[in-house]
């Protein structure tokens, strides 16, 4: 094959012959985009339900596009106004904007791709095969950057989207458990279902969960509570737990308490109180709080609670004027956990010593000896219905002190 010298700015390493099949088949780039549009990408699983407009101008206009500016660049080189892959980019970010599926776009450019190919070698020559395979390899190095830098812009303005969305979502949240947002804007007609959320592991200090970790646990959390309510679940969460805010919804999803467990550990804990506008959200959010954090302190295992649950630890958690004598009278078991904690499991369990012990893996005996401790310490005796009311008004108190 003759190879002559490349004109100023042409593609390096291209012959003579390469530049004449391809100036060939320039004038062909109108018709082959018009085929590719009616017949090769309705084939593609999804792109027949891309509205009509996309279909018709957005992608054909791109593959007639990215054909015209190989083949110009194959016969004369780029020139100075060549945009380069800046158009492709700039649609792949619009595709994400329209929701079109990252896999169907590349799709196409793949497809487009293997028509030009298709076309090149119907119009090659005999004694043209050197020529059609310098303009292949050359056709699919520029695929690759294409795909590329295609992929690239479509993830960033998706991940952009997703970050805009995650903090819509966070605003809205924080604005209607402040009680400051608009009811027209914010919250439908009907009822909604306030959640709060502590989840396992969610402590801070060191032994508590990674940013990274975090973001991750966020994420999962979202999702359970989207496909869990069937809704776009309004939430305002971090390693900790929070709140979420279901529109619509006036019940948790009987799924939900084992999804949580699940994706957050065997100690997550919500509750869940259903309202029926938006400003009764910042009540109800403050008092779902309460009933996880009272449960939680008065020994019940973990899972979702109502305040029908707790009922009496909650009406005897409410401060008055003797909420601080009562709280006080545990404050000599300050620094001795193991003690509370039996203290807490034992009402919890109806006052059963068996049960307490198996719950906490002591002897029953031990049992007995921490009772004995805590009743030395602070002069309650726990068989008395009246100081075993007292001992669990104390440990609700402390729970929302």
């Amino acid at each position: 094959m003759t190879y002559i010298e490349e004109p100023e700015g042409s593609v390096p390493g291209l012959s003579a012959g390469a530049r004449k099949l391809a100036a060939r088949c320039e004038p062909q780039v109108n018709e082959l985009a018009r085929r590719m549009a009616r017949g090769a990408f309705e084939n593609l699983g999804g792109y027949a339900e891309l509205p009509a407009d996309v279909k018709d101008v957005e992608i054909a206009a791109t593959a007639r596009h990215a054909m015209r500016l190989f083949l110009r660049s194959a016969v004369r080189g780029p020139r100075p106004s060549d945009d380069g892959l800046e158009t492709f980019q700039t649609r792949a970010a619009q595709r994400a904007e329209e929701g079109m599926p990252l896999q169907l776009l590349l799709r196409t450019y793949c497809m487009g791709t293997r028509e030009l190919w298709r076309e090149l070698r119907k119009l090659s020559e005999p004694g043209e095969e050197g020529a059609l395979v310098e303009l292949g390899d050359a056709l699919f190095a520029v695929q690759d950057r294409v795909v590329g830098a295609v992929t690239e812009s479509y993830l960033d303005e998706q991940s952009a989207l997703a970050a805009e969305q995650r903090e819509r979502r966070r605003s809205l949240a924080q604005a209607l458990l402040d009680g400051t947002a608009h009811p027209e804007r914010s919250l439908a007609d009907g009822p909604a279902l306030v959640v709060f959320m502590h989840l396992s592991g969610g402590s801070g200090g060191p032994g508590g969960r990674s940013p990274v970790t975090v973001r991750r646990l966020v994420r999962r959390i979202q999702a359970a509570l989207d496909r869990a309510f069937g809704t776009e679940a309004l939430t305002l969460l971090d390693g900790a737990g929070g709140h979420a805010i279901a529109p619509g919804c006036t019940a948790v999803p009987d799924q939900l308490p084992e999804l949580l467990r699940e994706i957050a550990g065997p100690d997550t804990r919500l509750g869940a109180c259903a309202v029926t506008e938006a400003g009764d959200i910042p009540r109800a959010a403050h008092m779902v709080g309460e009933v996880v954090r009272i449960a939680q302190a008065c020994g019940r295992p973990p899972g979702l609670h109502l305040l029908d649950d707790v009922l009496l630890e909650y009406h005897l958690s409410r401060p008055n004027e003797g909420s601080d004598r009562i709280a006080a009278l545990l404050a000599p078991l300050a620094g001795r956990s193991e003690l509370v904690e039996t203290l807490r499991t034992h009402l919890a369990q109806r006052q059963d010593r068996r049960v307490t012990a198996r719950l906490l893996n002591l002897h029953p005996n031990s049992v007995d000896n921490r009772l004995t401790r805590i009743m030395e310490l602070t002069g309650l005796d726990l068989g008395a219905p009246r100081d075993a009311a007292l001992a669990l008004a104390a440990l609700a108190l402390g729970a929302t002190a």
